[in-house]
C-alpha cells in the first residue's frame, strides 16, 4: 500500500501481537490501554504517534482487533498522497 505500513505482526518476544495506528495521537490511542491494560501497550518508538501493540488471543475481542486493523489502514491511506492511494 503505497510507501507506508499500516500494521506490524508479531513481537520481539514471539508473542502473537499486531501493531496498529489506534488514533491520531497518544491520548486517543491510550483508550485501548485503559480498556485492555494486559493486552494493549504503546508501540516502541512510534507509540507517541498513536501506535499500539495489541495482543492476539487475549481479552480484546476478535471483532475489535479487526476494527483496529481496518481503522489503521484507513488512517494511513488517508495520509498518503493521492497518487499512492489505492483505487477502488
Amino acid at each position: 500500500m503505497g510507501s507506508r505500513i499500516f500494521a506490524f505482526l508479531g513481537s520481539p518476544d514471539g508473542e502473537a501481537r499486531v501493531g496498529v495506528k489506534c488514533g491520531p495521537n497518544r491520548e486517543v490511542a491510550d483508550e485501548w490501554i485503559h480498556r485492555f491494560p494486559d493486552d494493549a501497550k504503546a508501540s516502541a518508538y512510534i507509540g507517541r504517534s498513536g501506535w499500539n501493540s495489541l495482543r492476539l488471543n487475549g481479552a480484546i475481542p476478535d471483532d475489535e482487533l479487526i476494527e483496529a486493523v481496518d481503522g489503521s489502514y484507513e488512517a494511513v491511506v488517508a495520509k498518503l498522497p493521492k497518487r499512492e492511494r489505492p483505487t477502488v
